[in-house]
C-alpha cells in the first residue's frame, strides 16, 4: 500500500513562512559586515563547492542543524551560543524555512532567512566566497 502523505512540503513551507522573519536579498546584502548577524549556509559541501557561499556565512549543513543548536549534544558548535541574529540560507529559501522554524522551535532568538536564499543573492550581485 502506498504511503499516504497528509502534510504536504507546500504545507510545510507555508506553515514556516508565517512564523519565520523573511528578510529581503536587498536587506541581507547589508548584513555581510554585521557583527550583529550570523548567516548560516545550510547547504552541504558540494553546493559550497560549486558555487560559493557568502563571505565570512558559516556553514551548517542541514542534517546538522539540531546537533550543533543543542548546547547538550556532544557535536554543539559554539557559533550557536551567541547573542546574535540568525539568518539562515539555503539554494531558494526552503530549507532555511524549514531550519529556521525549527530553531525557533529549539529556542533560538531571534532568527531569520533570506528570501530567495543563495539563488537571489547571486541575482541581486551579492559578494561570493569562492571554495572550489
Amino acid at each position: 500500500m502506498p504511503q499516504k502523505i497528509v502534510k504536504g512540503i507546500k504545507t510545510l513551507l507555508a506553515e514556516a513562512n508565517a512564523v519565520v522573519t523573511t528578510i529581503p536579498v536587498e536587506q541581507a546584502l547589508d548584513l555581510v559586515e554585521s557583527d550583529k548577524h550570523v548567516l548560516v549556509d545550510l547547504r552541504d559541501v558540494r553546493e559550497l563547492k560549486r558555487v560559493g557561499k557568502i563571505p565570512g556565512a558559516f556553514s551548517c549543513p542541514r542534517g546538522m542543524l539540531e546537533f550543533w543548536i543543542d548546547p547538550d549534544s556532544p557535536y554543539h558548535k559554539d557559533v550557536f551560543n551567541q547573542d546574535k541574529t540568525y539568518v539562515f540560507y539555503c539554494a531558494s529559501a526552503w530549507r532555511s524555512a524549514l531550519a529556521a522554524r525549527t530553531a525557533m522551535e529549539m529556542g533560538l532568538s531571534p532568527v531569520a532567512h533570506i528570501e530567495g536564499g543563495f539563488g537571489a543573492w547571486q541575482e541581486a550581485g551579492g559578494p561570493i566566497e569562492n571554495l572550489g
